[in-house]
């Protein structure tokens, strides 16, 4: 049986930063930001925004009624969850309105949860062939004002509806997988911020990447060659480059230049996001979709998942037959050109709005956020969830 990915989408919130503007205000080069770390503007999530809300409005634009009716298991991967008991997943079943004979979870292993998501969404269905599984990787990525990791915020949401007989790329069962107990990324209960060894959490992507893609080529068989393209989990857009730069001279110079464009066409979209953690690899799965004209039906594209702790894999799909009916390029173009740039000062007194940390009563008016989906305030330590 076929089993992957039937129809997948992203949102992020209408608001964003432009990098060349944010590196002026903080003293430093522009090319450190547009060229060292490869990206042009963050998304930036108001305070009507949270893990929910954008993993409800990236859903809401994939699904029909149908889906609806098929979904009876939804998972939400994301490390900014907002109840260390309630799964936020719940919430997103309510507001989408699926179907109530639904399972509903939230899973956590920091950028590497969808993945975990997806492969459980496998397993269910292949026992499930009739049921269809919502999988929503979610996250905003906050490291503080004037910070080390500013630069490399971001927030959004990526949906996908893993069912059998998919209609846009099946996943096959090659995963190979890595697990190391490292500290380069991790964020305390306790903190709002998340602690980061920056060079230490990229020499280890690095690291996971080749210790995996080694593993993988031997048990598998499979070189390089064997891809149009490979989609890397992208914190910021030069990441993914410095791990496929270690294993590019091994295959051919016209796959070398065939990998690298693609690769550059996966970037596009988090350029122009930032990181959303979660979802950053099936963000970059979805910006090739959209900008490579080139893709075939029966192409089989490599996907490298890393999540800091950590935990990686390699797997890959093949892309189906009338794949490009079931991409989104239009609107999704229509999402980014639509945002509202903030001025830097502006950015700044947004940033430092919050919910209140004690439960207390509080209102935010839904008519400042285009978002069909929004979060309207706190009322009895419950987040109150509107869909206009």
């Amino acid at each position: 049986m076929k089993i992957g990915i039937d129809k997948i989408g992203f949102y992020t919130p209408a608001f964003y930063v432009d990098m060349t503007e944010l590196a002026e205000a903080r003293n430093i080069d522009p090319n450190k930001f547009t060229i060292g770390i490869g990206q042009d503007k963050m998304a930036f999530a108001p305070i009507t925004q949270d893990s929910v809300t954008m993993g409800a409005n990236a859903a809401l634009q994939i699904l029909d009624d149908e889906d609806l009716k098929k979904i009876d298991l939804v998972i939400l991967a994301t490390e900014s969850g907002i109840d260390e008991s309630k799964a936020g997943a719940v919430y997103i079943h309510r507001l989408l309105g699926i179907q109530p004979f639904s399972r509903a979870i939230e899973i956590k292993e920091a950028c590497y949860g969808a993945t975990a998501g997806i492969n459980l969404a496998k397993d269910y269905v292949a026992k499930h062939p009739d049921s269809k599984v919502l999988v929503i990787g979610s996250d905003i990525a906050r490291y503080g004002l004037a910070t080390g990791g500013e630069a490399t915020q971001g927030a959004g949401a990526v949906a996908m509806l893993i069912a059998a007989n998919p209609r846009c790329i099946t996943l096959e069962d090659d995963n190979v997988f890595y697990t190391e107990d490292i500290m380069d990324f991790w964020r305390p209960v306790y903190s709002e911020y998340a602690c980061v060894e920056g060079k230490y959490s990229t020499e280890q992507y690095i690291h996971f990447f080749q210790t995996i893609w080694e593993k993988y080529s031997a048990k598998f068989g499979k070189n390089l060659e064997d891809f149009a393209a490979i989609c890397f989990h992208l914190p910021y857009t030069k990441m993914g480059k410095k791990a496929l730069d270690t294993i590019i001279e091994t295959a051919p110079t016209e796959v070398q230049e065939r990998l690298l464009e693609n690769y550059r066409l996966s970037t596009l979209y988090s350029r122009n996001v930032g990181n959303i953690y979660t979802g950053s690899l099936y963000l970059s799965f979805i910006s090739l979709l959209d900008n490579q004209a080139d893709l075939q039906a029966e192409d089989k594209i490599g996907f490298f998942s890393y999540g800091s702790g950590a935990v990686g894999e390699f797997f890959h799909g093949v892309l189906q037959p009338d794949y490009k009916k079931y991409i989104r390029k239009d609107e999704h173009a229509e999402l980014l050109a639509n945002r509202t740039k903030l001025a830097i000062p502006d950015y700044e007194t947004r940033f430092k709005q919050q919910l209140p940390k004690d439960g207390s009563t509080f209102e935010v008016d839904p008519a400042s956020d285009p978002a069909a989906i929004v979060l309207t305030g706190i009322q009895d330590h419950k987040r109150q969830y509107i869909k206009k």
